[in-house]
């Protein structure tokens, strides 16, 4: 199996996302109800949340939040699949 890894995020509105994976899926996802925890809480400043980057393999924010690309691809397949 190949590594999964975004290759493209783009700020959408609220806490959409979207995102392109090295396998060809694109979709938008939804992170307002992932952002709970010491390291996220923060990113519920939705001015916070916008100032994310791409990584080599996922986005990450300042403060040192980021998401696994396996699981930001769960989301996106989920999305695409309804």
């Amino acid at each position: 199996m190949k590594l999964i890894k975004l290759i493209s995020a783009n700020y959408i509105s609220d806490y959409n996302i979207e995102v392109t994976f090295n396998d060809g899926l694109k979709s938008i996802v939804d992170l307002k109800n992932e952002l709970w925890g010491e390291i996220f809480e923060p990113l519920n400043d939705l001015n916070k949340f916008k100032k994310f980057r791409l990584n080599p393999f996922t986005i990450e924010w300042e403060n040192g939040a980021d998401f696994s690309p396996e699981f930001l691809y769960e989301l996106a397949q989920e999305k695409t699949l309804k």
